[in-house]
């Protein structure tokens, strides 16, 4: 099966490692463990075509995807010839290759934002220079970039000046110009579309590309090749849709710029045009699933970008398990290898239903028998649906037990994930008063929070100190102490201008918030001080470009705002504010490239919070393969460790670990081992809660791919869809008839699942030792 495709060695080391013996794709994968292991994977390729290139053209991808690509390809060039470093070689196909120079490599910039100054640290150009040129130490004279600074424009002039609200309309291309400036904007798109041909002839010139790497988006894009892009583009000027814009509002400080912004893209026959290139994507994670197998298993297809892929010998997919996991070899090999699990059992009997569109009853032992799937079932007979049935019932009883006597700890990576996750579950637990809860986000969430949103509310703070209408700063220790006292009388005086619908009082409450915050952060000391300080935060942000990344004390403002609105949410069930803890671990920086946790700065404080409040039971986003925001990995890493040290002073025997995952990232049925119900009451809780509390993330300016608007919308349909897949399996009228009046108001379902200790640490390992002794 796989002999028709030339391996190279590391792809042959890394092949047997996988374990994958059958491979019916139209393109060749690779699988790995996990997301760090991708890297890995990545970089020995590269330093394997490097070695025999030496003076080859090289294309490699920008964002977050490459983190642990660019960190082992550093790592082994710096330790080609140590121990760990030959260990390394010796396993993965690199034992004989003499050491790579990378110096005179061409390095060809794949895409770029239009208009970008060169000089913003968001901007890819400065991206490559920085990781690649830099990093990498390659020659820049070789390289060929993309400047929006030096493209030229008419009348010699510079694209602020041309564009001076950064956005260009395209269809001036087809039509008529109104006034002298559309004029000039027309003559400058032109020589913007005769630069890209120049860029693209400046390419094949050089033989075309040798090796290219990139990753995927969620609409199946490479570089910025979106769906629906012609086979034989080239590099162009073209706009983007709206998936394509959700993934880079990260970059670009929000939706709001992403949208208007237009990109200056390699195309897909620039990728391909050298017939011997090595051509990579590579794609982490269970959520880029779908898009994989539609771009491994359709013939050539513009709707699927990716598949141009199979014009090359060399071209490839690098993935994680979990994005390889719809793949029908995936599929095959999940039923086929290994010992036969009742999981296996459920996951087989529901998605025959799904296939036929079936409810669980009326499914016969005929239609088991002629499935490829279901007929592989150990003692397969009637009662085989039976069975999967009653252990889904049995997971929805374990959803409708009252918990009681417990001391209870939600941990988020970021504020809202806990809301998103698992809230209507919560409100079960805080409905019985013998439970105490705690909730916990571990990083400062800053990135989340806009500039134009800390300037509008520091713009109104100023306006109600003006009016006289923020009195506490009048009293006469309020600089002193009284900042830090009644937060609790904050959130209650701002949920009752929620309650009377009153928007502008409610303004006002954070406005008292963000008043405190800013005594804390910047150490005021007077009325004269605070509104000076207000006034130098509004003109550095001012003075930003969108996407920056904030000083510090800006940075833990906005943080601070978003801690407010996580003490607003569970306030709505009686919370106190002293139960709500802010640990802003420190790996969180908003760089591009967080750290790795540190034992000592990011696991101590979780451990001492352990210690504080001696939870019973912990909820956690559950991101064991490092796919979602790298975040979620990263905190995953550090309570696991936390867990493990609390351990050694603790009895945990008696731990449960509750995983839950949200928005990112979603269980699959047989995954989960609790089911709860949600009814419309507890829908209604979450997206007005979301809407009234979480104020900086309504309008949305990060959002989901799926969704251009709130997460609590994104959250409220998987649970809809969670609902119709069990209901596919029970029937409906299991629901509506239920004795069980939860059951019976129930319009969605979370998943999630309940772990012991033990369970809960060997999920988590595979994760550490993926790049133990690399940082």
């Amino acid at each position: 099966m796989l002999s028709k495709y030339p391996l190279s060695d590391v792809e042959k080391a890394f092949l047997a490692e996988s374990g994958v013996d059958k491979i019916s794709t139209l393109i060749p994968y690779l699988t790995v463990d996990n997301f760090p292991k991708l890297g890995l994977l990545t970089a020995c390729r590269f330093l394997e075509w490097a070695a025999a290139n030496p003076k080859g053209v090289i294309s490699l991808p920008t964002g977050k995807t490459p983190e642990f690509f660019i960190k082992w390809t550093q790592y082994l060039l710096e330790n080609w010839d140590s121990k760990k470093g030959k260990e390394v070689r010796e396993k993965y196909g690199l034992g004989a290759t003499p050491k790579p120079v990378l110096k005179d490599l061409t390095f060809v910039q794949i895409d770029e934002f239009y208009p970008i100054s060169s000089k913003q640290h968001n901007s890819f150009y400065d991206y490559v220079n920085k990781f690649y040129i830099q990093g990498f130490g390659l020659s820049k004279e070789n390289a060929i970039l993309i400047n929006s600074d030096e493209i030229p424009l008419a009348n010699g002039l510079h694209f602020s000046e041309v564009f001076p609200d950064l956005r260009v309309d395209l269809s001036l291309r087809f039509r008529d110009p109104i006034n002298e400036q559309e004029a000039i904007q027309q003559k400058s798109i032109y020589m913007i579309d005769q630069w890209c041909g120049e860029y693209e002839q400046r390419i094949r010139d050089k033989g075309g590309i040798g090796f290219f790497l990139g990753g995927i988006g969620p609409d199946g894009h490479i570089a910025f090749n979106t769906r629906g892009s012609h086979i034989f583009s080239v590099t162009r000027l073209t706009d983007t849709n709206f998936e394509t814009q959700a993934v880079a509002a990260g970059d670009l400080g929000g939706i709001e710029v992403s949208a208007n912004r237009l990109v200056i893209t390699i195309g897909l026959d620039t990728i391909v045009y050298n017939p011997d290139a090595v051509g990579i994507i590579i794609a982490a994670g269970e959520a880029k699933a779908g898009i994989v197998k539609e771009s491994l298993e359709t013939p050539l297809n513009n709707v699927y970008p990716a598949t141009v892929l199979q014009k090359l010998k060399n071209g490839r997919f690098y993935l994680t398990k979990g994005a390889a996991v719809k793949l029908t070899d995936s599929v095959d090999a999940y039923y086929q290898k290994g010992e036969w699990t009742f999981e296996k059992t459920e996951r087989a009997v529901l998605e025959l239903c799904k296939r036929l569109h079936k409810y669980g009853h009326r499914i016969k032992i005929e239609d088991l028998k002629a499935d490829k799937y279901t007929k592989l079932i150990p003692g397969l007979n009637e009662d085989t649906v039976n069975q999967v049935m009653k252990a889904a019932e049995a997971k929805l009883a374990k959803g409708l037990e009252q918990e009681s006597n417990e001391v209870l700890l939600h941990t988020g990576p970021h504020h809202d994930d806990i809301s998103l996750g698992i809230l209507p579950h919560i409100t079960n637990q805080l409905n019985e008063p013998s439970n105490e809860a705690h909730f916990s986000v571990l990083t400062s969430g800053f990135t989340a929070v806009t500039n134009s949103f800390v300037i509008d509310t520091l713009q109104t703070t100023k306006k109600l100190l003006d009016e006289d209408k923020i009195q506490m700063v009048n009293f006469e220790d309020f600089f002193e102490v009284g900042y830090s006292l009644k937060t609790d009388k904050d959130v209650y005086h701002f949920l009752t201008n929620v309650a009377s619908e009153n928007p502008d009082a409610r303004k006002r409450g954070l406005c008292h918030r963000v008043v405190r915050a800013l005594v804390i952060v910047y150490g005021v000391k007077s009325k004269a001080q605070l509104r000076e300080t207000i006034n130098d935060v509004i003109s550095v942000l001012k003075n930003s470009y969108d996407g920056e990344k904030n000083p510090a004390k800006i940075q833990k403002l906005k943080g601070m705002i978003r801690e407010f609105e996580e003490e607003l949410v569970w306030a709505h069930f009686g919370v106190q504010v002293k139960n709500v803890h802010h640990l802003r671990l420190g790996f969180y920086t908003g760089d591009i490239f967080t750290e790795q946790p540190d034992k000592n700065r990011d696991v101590e404080p979780i451990v001492d919070m352990f210690r504080k409040i001696k939870p019973t039971k912990i909820s956690l986003t559950l991101d064991p393969e490092g796919s979602g925001p790298d975040t979620h990995y990263k905190v995953l890493q550090a309570t696991a460790e936390a867990v493990k040290q609390w351990g050694k002073e603790h009895d945990t025997s008696n731990l449960r670990i509750i995983g839950y995952r949200n928005v990112w990232f979603k269980f699959e049925p047989h995954e989960a081992n609790v089911i709860v119900p949600v009814s419309l009451g507890d829908m209604s809780v979450m997206e007005d809660s979301f809407a009234n509390c979480y104020l900086s993330q309504v309008n949305a300016s990060f959002p989901s791919y799926s969704h251009n608007g709130k997460f609590s919308t994104v959250a409220k349909r998987i649970w809809v869809n969670q609902l119709n897949d069990i209901q596919l399996l029970l029937g409906k009228n299991y629901f509506y008839l239920h004795e069980r009046a939860k059951v019976r108001a129930s319009h969605g379902l979370i998943f999630f699942r309940d772990m012991s200790v033990d369970e809960f640490l060997a999920t988590a390992r595979e994760l550490e030792k993926s790049i133990e002794g690399m940082l």
